[in-house]
């Protein structure tokens, strides 16, 4: 039997699914108390995928229009629970899925994350992530007594010290430490507890944890470094990425930066997995895949104000200022940087039209995506299609995202995992228990 050569993920949030389908059931009424995620979680697993991930935000975004209006009528980015809340809900019904959180550098105390992800790495048995972010938006940043968020390289530069602390504080407990030695009457040998002391110019903690060691000894770190000075922070750090880099040669190059910078700082590169976003369409024939494709990219109204009203969120830039029939002018931001860069270069890279006129910020709006490769026809067109892209890529996966329900997610699981077990490229079963070890068999 062959190895497997993919490894799949899904990013998605602690938020209500897609309620103005009419295939959403009572899941727009009932979402938030956990039990939506918590069937979707169980068929990733029944389908193989790695990891669920859980991206998150802490604010109600009123950047469009100066306003709150638009981003709470679309529920675009509220109403949005806690994603650390919903782990235990996932863990406890699944055995072999890794479930990531998102949990931001900037607002988290290093203790307090240590601590909370050492009990979820044990309450999952092994099976825990950390989603790596320095948070992007101002409005979040003054939830948390902050007027704005520091610069954006400097964010990176707190990130680097944070994930050294909270390290140091996950390797304060040595593995072996809990003895239970009923003779002596002593639980934990002391000699084997050590403090932290960690000191940086932004974040110091003294230790030690007062939890158990990790099962995993760290959760597995993932993150999106999209930036020159994110790519250098994920190849330090991470041993998953996120990755939005759009079209294969795109795709290829984002993979053998990352991968170089992992080998000059002396890590094996392939202990690191990038998951490249895509949001496959299928249908029942390549046609009406098409056809849906077609319909769901048409350039309404509503599909323009979502992409600005997005964009000017994680930007800070209010592009209901600007004339949506005009190409853009210059915008820097402190923000994403990547996904605004990704979202002024066009579709595909191209910020003209064929005869050579500039894109209008309507057609940018209108055909911006985060996704790497368009996916469009039957699970066996798709599936081909995902072989071609990880063959010309070198690897390592990809990242499923897309409408949040039942539908959608099914037809992923049931439709197109079926179709890449057939050519062997995803596993058949788990080849182990924990998260970490997963990530790794191939």
């Amino acid at each position: 039997m062959t190895e497997p050569r993919m490894h799949l993920g899904w990013f998605t949030s602690f938020r209500p699914p897609v309620w103005t389908s009419q295939w959403t059931g009572s899941d727009t009424d009932s979402w938030a108390d956990g039990r939506f995620h918590v069937d979707m979680a169980r068929a990733l697993e029944r389908a193989g995928f790695d990891y669920l991930m859980l991206e998150d935000s802490s604010m109600v975004s009123d950047i469009y229009g100066g306003t709150n209006e638009f981003d709470l009528a679309k529920a675009q980015y509220a109403p949005k629970h806690d994603p650390v809340a919903l782990v235990p809900m996932l863990a406890a019904a699944t055995s072999r899925l890794g479930i990531v959180a998102t949990m931001s550098t900037s607002f988290y105390p290093p203790y307090l994350l240590a601590r909370t992800l050492a009990t979820l790495d044990h309450m999952s048995h092994g099976r825990v992530g950390w989603n790596v972010v320095t948070s992007s938006e101002d409005r979040a940043a003054q939830n948390f007594g902050m007027d704005a968020l520091p610069p954006h390289d400097e964010r990176y530069d707190r990130a680097e010290e944070f994930v050294e602390a909270v390290n140091a504080l996950w390797s304060s407990w040595d593995p072996d430490a809990v003895v239970m030695d009923r003779a002596s009457n002593t639980y934990v040998d002391h000699t084997k507890v050590r403090d932290a002391n960690y000191v940086g110019k932004f974040h110091r903690t003294r230790g030690p944890l007062n939890t158990l060691p990790m099962p995993q000894g760290r959760p597995v770190i993932c993150q999106a470094g999209g930036s020159p000075r994110g790519r250098a922070f994920a190849a330090r750090n991470a041993d998953t990425i996120i990755c939005q880099a759009q079209g294969v040669e795109a795709m290829k190059a984002y993979r053998e930066d990352v991968r170089a910078r992992a080998d000059a700082l002396g890590r094996d590169p392939d202990s690191i997995k990038i998951l490249y976003i895509v949001s496959p369409v299928l249908g029942d024939t390549d046609s009406e895949a098409r056809d849906l494709d077609a319909r769901s990219r048409e350039a309404t109204d509503a599909r323009v104000h979502s992409a600005l009203a997005h964009i000017s969120a994680v930007t800070g830039n209010d592009l209901s200022t600007l004339d949506v029939d005009a190409p853009p002018p210059a915008l820097s931001t402190n923000g994403h940087r990547t996904t605004l860069a990704d979202f002024l270069a066009g579709s595909g890279g191209s910020t003209h039209n064929d005869d050579g006129s500039p894109k209008t910020l309507r057609q940018l709006a209108a055909a911006w995506s985060i996704t790497s490769v368009p996916l469009v026809g039957t699970p066996d067109t798709v599936a081909q299609k995902m072989e071609d892209v990880i063959d010309a890529v070198g690897g390592d996966g990809f990242l499923m995202t897309g409408r949040l329900g039942r539908r959608y997610y099914t037809e992923v699981t049931d439709g197109l995992v079926p179709a890449l077990r057939r050519r062997g490229l995803v596993r058949q079963d788990y080849e182990h228990r924990q998260f970490r070890d997963n990530l790794l068999a191939f």
